[in-house]
């Protein structure tokens, strides 16, 4: 089994709900969000899927929300969008257009910063 890996960073605007420290008036970010694969088999080409392609399905995920309020987006009007629920949100969409037999997301990190990191992945399969 190998993993890959590949990064790309957007710009948004969020607020914390409920939370009473200088993080709850909106503030902005420039996050990055790596993306890592398992690769069962490699091609002849000595790769299991193209980082090029894999950056590509990444920056389509995240251009809509480029420069934009996070909290406008109904996804985040019922949840807070913090670090952690902003991790399973690219997992679940990306999974669903990436994952093959011979490719799986397997984890999902969002860094805020250099210091403050979330990662989500999945132990088995959600109900």
């Amino acid at each position: 089994m190998i993993e890959s890996a590949v990064e790309s960073n957007f710009l948004v605007a969020h607020r914390l709900h409920r939370y009473e420290r200088t993080c709850k008036e909106v503030y902005g970010h420039n996050f990055a969000v790596e993306v890592t694969i398992s690769e069962k088999r490699l091609n002849k080409i000595g790769f299991g899927i193209d980082f090029l392609d894999l950056k590509n399905d990444i920056d389509y995920f995240l251009k809509r929300f480029d420069h934009k309020n996070l909290n406008e987006f109904k996804t985040f009007k019922k949840i807070t969008p913090t670090s952690e629920n902003m991790a399973i949100w690219p997992y679940d969409s990306l999974s669903e257009k990436i994952n093959s037999k011979n490719i799986k997301i397997i984890k999902v990190k969002i860094k805020e910063s250099p210091q403050f990191k979330a990662n989500y992945y999945e132990e088995k399969k959600r109900q």
